[in-house]
């Protein structure tokens, strides 16, 4: 007897063709082809919710050196400097105050290099 395997079948590839949905051409269309796609962008997703973090602390990590230059001193300095002066304020903040405050990160430099 030839048995047709119901809702269950149908409800687990619908979920696929659902996360499917806005691919091109059969990629949204056919359960194969939209397996594969869609099992390999929830890979990317989940590898690359890693790497934005590592991407936005190296975009951090660029533009306070980049202030710091501009006033003769180094980044490894300056970090050195703030751990030793008990400044407790992270990269993302210091680099925000590099773009929008460049006088505020200015003062706060010369709190962690006093000589700078």
């Amino acid at each position: 007897m030839r048995v047709k395997r119901g809702f269950k079948a149908r409800h687990r590839r619908q979920k696929v063709l659902k996360l499917a949905k806005g691919f091109r051409g059969g990629r949204s269309k056919l359960y194969r082809t939209a397996a594969g796609t869609v099992d390999r962008a929830l890979r990317y997703a989940y590898r690359d919710r890693k790497v934005r973090k590592r991407d936005f602390r190296a975009l951090w990590i660029a533009r306070i050196n980049a202030a710091v230059r501009m006033h003769e001193a180094s980044y490894s300095r300056f970090i050195h400097g703030l751990k030793a002066a008990n400044i407790g304020l992270d990269r993302k903040v210091l680099a925000e105050l590099a773009v929008s405050d460049p006088q505020g990160f200015a003062r706060i430099l010369r709190m962690a290099l006093p000589q700078a």
